[in-house]
């Protein structure tokens, strides 16, 4: 049983949307973490408002810090619960990787300012600065954007589940809506590919609209490997591995409601 809070005590505690907003998180994902039970409110008010405290704070640092690390929500449970998981050396990993980051950041902010005051005095910046910086551009982009794709399916849980059996993507987010539909997410390395429900009108797979207008392109360590998984998995292969003039090599797949795969690695 809990304590009677004080005022102090009631101070440090955060409705979902306040937490949202001071993390830079989602409603929603906030609201998903608790149906996994991976991070649920320590109360709910008796009108049933999430509250968490600081305790539910530092576990929602530990399974962000999870997150970027590449782990995926079904094993981020069993790694926290873990005794041998300590906080203080992946704070260090973190604290690391945000110097790293900040020195990159100091380097291109140093050579902005002499290309500025070079520029001032009409001096044009020489190409070995201008690549310079473009590479420090390139370091800080990679470390900080993500990006998601949507695919649509009539039937997301079907298609969730062959792709993680068939093509070896990690689960990721549910949800789920008042009429009953689901959104569905897979991940690719650091990539989130989102399952859509299909809508009448403006959402439809390719099963349904008769043609495929995209698709979706995956880099692996071994293409060749990687096809004989599928293969064993029982993947509908479109195009066997080949080699390809632009230092790839490739094969393509097609799942149940007609999307397209490729995945590939590099050329020795």
């Amino acid at each position: 049983m809990r304590p009677p809070e004080t005022a102090s005590a009631t101070a440090r505690a955060w409705r979902v949307g306040e937490l949202a907003k001071a993390t830079g998180l989602t409603v929603r994902a906030l609201h998903h973490y608790d149906q996994i039970g991976l991070l649920q409110p320590s109360r709910r008010t008796p009108a049933g408002h999430r509250i968490y405290d600081p305790a539910d704070v530092a576990r929602l640092y530990r399974i962000s810090l999870l997150r970027r690390l590449g782990f995926p929500l079904n094993q981020i449970a069993s790694v926290l619960d873990n005794p041998e998981w300590q906080m203080a050396p992946a704070v260090s990993r973190h604290l690391r990787h945000t110097r790293d980051k900040a020195a990159i950041a100091a380097r291109l902010s140093a050579r902005l300012a002499a290309m500025a005051a070079e520029l001032a005095r009409q001096d044009n910046p020489s190409p070995e600065e201008l690549f310079s910086a473009l590479e420090e551009m390139t370091m800080l982009d990679s470390t900080i954007r993500t990006t998601t794709g949507l695919l649509v399916y009539d039937d997301v849980n079907a298609a969730h589940d062959y792709i993680v059996r068939v093509f070896g993507l990690a689960s990721g987010e549910i949800e789920g809506t008042p009429e009953g539909d689901r959104y569905r997410e897979v991940r690719a390395g650091d990539h989130v590919i989102g399952l859509h429900p299909a809508a009448s009108g403006e959402f439809r797979s390719p099963r349904s609209l008769g043609a495929v207008t995209g698709m979706t392109v995956i880099a692996v360590d071994n293409a060749d490997a990687h096809y004989a998984r599928s293969v064993e998995a029982g993947a509908e292969i479109i195009e066997e591995p080949v080699d390809q003039p632009y230092g790839i090599r490739e094969y393509g797949a097609r799942d149940p409601e007609g999307q397209l795969w490729y995945f590939h690695s590099p050329l020795d």
